[in-house]
């Protein structure tokens, strides 16, 4: 997965922690590459509870890293592909609704594991 920002891609990382970080832009998690990461503006979602940016998304939640605070993903928001326009041409062959279409269907399998309502 490309930087969301730049475009640029990730290589084979030396031992030790990756310089890359995740974050949740538009419900979708994206990379942030190192010198992107300077940058003060970068459009980010952030905690309702504390402000930060340190979000991650996973089957429909988003958490943050810094408080723990969980919430669902939006319904009926656009999943956009890191480092599209926005444009459901540009989400790929299958368009935004294919993503849409699989993210309701594992929505749906959690809420029958889980016992959600």
């Amino acid at each position: 997965m490309p930087c969301y920002r730049c475009g640029a891609r990730q290589i084979d990382p030396v031992r030790g922690a990756s310089p890359w970080k995740r974050a949740v832009r538009r419900e979708a998690q994206v990379l942030v590459c190192p010198d992107c990461q300077r940058v003060h503006d970068l459009d980010l979602d952030t905690c309702a509870s504390c402000g930060s940016i340190a979000l991650i998304c996973r089957l429909g939640e988003i958490e943050c890293r810094s408080c723990g605070e969980i919430r669902l993903a939006r319904a009926g928001e656009p999943l956009v592909a890191a480092g599209s326009s926005g444009s459901p041409a540009s989400a790929g062959p299958s368009g935004s609704s294919g993503l849409s279409g699989l993210a309701a269907e594992v929505e749906a399998a959690l809420s029958r594991v889980l016992g959600r309502s």
